[in-house]
């Protein structure tokens, strides 16, 4: 049996250009995600997705969006 674990979170109420930036600031760290981990973003109306999903260690997934969420909010602040 195989258990997939998705979370999603969203970020409301930023602007296009800043959910765009956001974005495009955390590509270099998406490249070498723990094996079963991926992380799609996706713009939204008014906001950001980030789609988390894993097929295995769910302690991973965690740390790592932990780590996602840590690096946006340095992205959000620097944009102030």
């Amino acid at each position: 049996m195989s258990l997939t674990c998705r979370v999603r979170i969203v970020l409301n109420d930023i602007t296009a250009e800043k959910a765009a930036a956001v974005k495009e600031s955390l590509e270099p760290d998406n490249i070498n995600f723990p094996k079963g981990l991926s992380l799609h973003t996706e713009g939204i109306d008014g906001g950001l997705a980030f789609i988390f999903e894993s097929t295995q260690d769910m302690k991973k997934m965690i740390g790592s969006i932990d780590e996602v969420l840590g690096h946006v909010q340095i992205a959000l602040k620097v944009m102030k």
